[in-house]
Order: C-alpha cells, then structure tokens, then sequence
C-alpha cells in the first residue's frame, strides 16, 4: 500500500496595484481632510466611493463633488470572527449610512461603544491615515 504525501500549506500573499489616474482627486482629498464624490455631467447621477466613468448611462464625463460626510446610519454588524487579512485587529464596527447628499457609505464605525449604536443615529464620514500610512475612510458619532 503506497503512503499519501504530506499536505502542507504555504502563507500566499497578494499584492494589488490598482491605477488610480483618474480617482487621484478622491485620495488627494483624503490627505486634505476632504470626502469627495462623482457626479456624472451628463445624467447628473452622484457616486460614492467616486467612479471615472457612470453606470447609469455609461459616460466618462464626470464632475468631482466635495461631501459633507454627514449622514444618517442605516445598518451595521460587528465583526468578531476576523478574515485572514483583518486578525491583528480587534474586533470592529461596519457600517453604512446614507450620506446629506443621497449616497451610502459603508466604512468601519469608530468612537462609538457597541452598546450605544444606534439605527438612525447621525454619523460623519472623516478620512483617516493609518498607522502604516494608507489613507481610508471611517464613521464617527455626530
């Protein structure tokens, strides 16, 4: 009788170097303290996180907005059992609001005891720059 080998697995990370020509104003603005959006010229259709070209009517002609980032919270989970990726972090808030000017967000709430969540509660949407230097988003508590 022939024996099986071992199976053994192997750490696989992925890097990813995504283009971003045409959102560079989004983490631009994120850097400056600033949310914004796109706004299609043509169709008017207003898109967060920002597109370069509308799915509604398929245009690349797109007008960039500034955000307010305030908003109203319409659901949330709290994550306890982590992805791979997310173990060396505590367990976390998701949540997604819809934004002053019509659009949803979702991004880690922060700030804010679990306990305390609310639905409907007002929400900011406020960039932030990590501890390693990536620039990302997140709610806090209005």
């Amino acid at each position: 009788m022939s024996q099986l080998p071992t199976i053994r697995s192997r750490k696989l990370e992925i890097e990813y170097n995504i283009p971003i020509s045409k959102t560079k104003k989004f983490w631009d603005g994120l850097r400056e303290g600033k949310i914004y959006g796109t706004r299609c010229k043509k169709c008017s259709k207003l898109y967060f996180p920002p597109v370069a070209d509308c799915g509604e009517c398929y245009s690349s002609e797109m007008d960039w907005v500034e955000l307010s980032g305030e908003g109203e919270l319409i659901t949330f989970t709290h994550i306890v059992v982590r992805p791979t990726s997310f173990l060396n972090e505590q367990p976390y808030t998701i949540a997604i609001a819809e934004l002053r000017e019509g659009v949803k967000a979702l991004a880690w709430l922060t700030g804010v005891k679990r306990k305390d969540i609310k639905i409907g509660m007002k929400v900011k949407l406020a960039p932030k720059i990590t501890g390693d230097g990536r620039v990302t988003y997140e709610f806090k508590p209005l």
